[in-house]
């Protein structure tokens, strides 16, 4: 026996250490492409990086190995399918999570959500926020680290929303309006020092709840395959407004952009906390269906739930159905002027929004039409946001972004 080593054993070492080299600059698209539901297979993601079969699997195989897909053992292919069978690509089941925590006026609520937005599981809400935003972070905090404790999984890192602009870099909750909350209250330091205190590893971040539900949407919801996106919501109060350009949210030059609550709808309409009048934020969020409705707010659940059960329930009581004429055209003609700023491709609609693009949507887009110019020329789609908690599944995606953008590094 020879003591010589084969050269061709070598020489096949050499070709897949250099194959998967060249593969680690893919290994964060890949992963995008899979998080996204983009490529479920690798024939789909060896066309969608450009790079050989042989490259796509050593890439593939690398995310296997990192616990963050998994790729079926045998190839099969779809019925009516021509050509090689391909390996389907599928999210890990039991790979790492995010913590993800969201606060809103009407209370908070923490989760653990895995690649692709798949919530793995939920803690209870609470339905009271402290005017101290430092305590109720910290039991937000606390509540999703007894769901790491639990679940027994790997914490990527943690994401927080709020109902608040936040301002860039330094985290600022800068306009606070519909909690008791300071204006300037430091949640992302606040934050992050929570998730310490749990000791929970991984990056820590803070943004707005709907710049994270439209990121959420654009990735795993109706906002999929749009360019331009806008999204307009209303949750618990107040309305909001975010715009995802290319796949990435627009926050302007400081975190401030899209404050689209404070678009005038209604020049003789309620005072607006911000203090002018008649502003999007109060004439078209579920405390003013309430009440144009005729109705008393009660404290048994939240604004929202309120506002939808009385839409879902009682449309035909005439007060009911007036109310929801009322709030479609304001809610319209505020869609209208930002359709002639932004020029949007797709408008996605949350929350009580989307209960009343629902309830009667040709009366909304046909107001959007009516009122903006590229509505003369053949309109823009309006349909709902369909993810449940899409806030939270937003704050998720900001603690996987490191890992999107480069899983060996954020996975070491």
């Amino acid at each position: 026996m020879s003591g010589k080593a084969d050269p061709r054993a070598a020489g096949e070492g050499t070709t897949s250490r250099t194959r998967l080299d060249r593969g680690r600059g893919a290994l964060g698209p890949a992963l995008q492409l899979v998080h996204t539901g983009r490529a479920p297979t690798r024939a789909v993601l060896t066309a969608e990086l450009g790079v050989t079969r042989a490259t796509a699997g050593a890439v593939a195989a690398e995310l296997e190995a990192l616990g963050l897909i998994r790729v079926d053992a045998r190839p099969g292919a779809a019925a009516g399918s021509q050509g090689r069978p391909s390996h389907r690509l599928a999210i890990a089941e039991d790979g790492p999570v995010a913590l993800a925590a969201q606060v809103h006026a009407d209370g908070f609520r923490a989760a653990l959500v895995g690649l692709g937005g798949r919530i793995v599981a939920t803690a209870p809400g609470c339905e009271t926020v402290d005017a101290d935003p430092a305590k109720v972070l910290g039991s937000v905090v606390e509540a999703g680290a007894e769901l790491l404790r639990t679940a027994g999984r790997r914490c990527v890192g943690a994401g927080l929303a709020v109902p608040s602009a936040v301002a860039e870099p330094d985290g600022l909750a800068l306009n606070p309006l519909h909690l008791a909350w300071p204006v300037g209250a430091p949640v992302q330091r606040i934050f992050e020092e929570c998730v310490r205190a749990a000791g929970i590893t991984g990056p820590a971040f803070a943004a707005n709840d709907v710049n994270l539900a439209a990121l959420a949407e654009h990735r795993h919801g109706a906002g999929r395959g749009a360019r331009d996106l806008l999204c307009v919501a209303t949750g618990h109060r107040g309305v909001g407004g975010a715009l995802v350009l290319d796949g990435r949210l627009h926050t302007g030059s400081s975190g401030l952009a899209l404050e689209v609550g404070h678009l005038t709808v209604n020049p003789e309409g309620r005072p607006c906390p911000c203090g002018s009048r008649g502003c999007l934020d109060v004439e078209a969020d579920p405390l003013a269906f309430l009440t144009a409705a005729g109705r008393e707010p009660g404290p048994e659940v939240s604004l929202l739930q309120q506002a939808d059960d009385l839409i879902r329930h009682h449309h035909d009581d005439p007060a009911v159905r007036t109310a929801v004429a009322a709030l479609i055209d304001r809610l319209g003609l505020g869609l209208a002027g930002l359709v002639n700023i932004l020029n949007p491709d797709r408008i996605i609609l949350g929350g009580l929004h989307r209960t009343l693009l629902d309830t009667d949507p040709a009366r909304l887009r046909a107001v959007v039409a009516d009122r903006s110019l590229w509505g003369q020329s053949g309109g823009v789609p309006i349909p709902p946001c369909p993810l449940s908690h899409n806030s939270l599944v937003g704050a998720a995606e900001l603690a996987w972004q490191p890992v999107l953008d480069d899983p060996l590094t954020a996975l070491a």
